[in-house]
């Protein structure tokens, strides 16, 4: 699962051809061990935990790369290589 961005002690990671197990588009975030579905580009959570202050980092994030993600989600569900996105700074 390729690494697309990282800030703040936060991964961010997206699958290829992962379009169904949760129907919307997403990416995987990890932080110190724990691990979450997000959903773009709203940035709902979809699935598991991150500590309180980073989820509305990895929202923000979202927000302002939008069109980045959406981009890469399009290539990863067709099985094409995805790029790297700027951190939050």
């Amino acid at each position: 699962m390729p690494t697309i961005s990282m800030f703040y002690g936060i991964i961010v990671r997206m699958l290829f051809i992962d379009t169904h197990q949760h129907h919307l588009p997403y990416i995987h975030v990890e932080y110190q061990g724990m691990k979450a579905v997000v959903g773009i580009p709203g940035g709902e959570l979809i699935e598991g935990n991150l500590p309180g202050k980073k989820l509305p980092l990895v929202q923000a994030w979202i927000s302002i790369h939008e069109e980045e993600l959406m981009a890469n989600w399009s290539l990863a569900a067709n099985g094409e290589p995805i790029f790297p996105i700027e951190p939050l700074r």
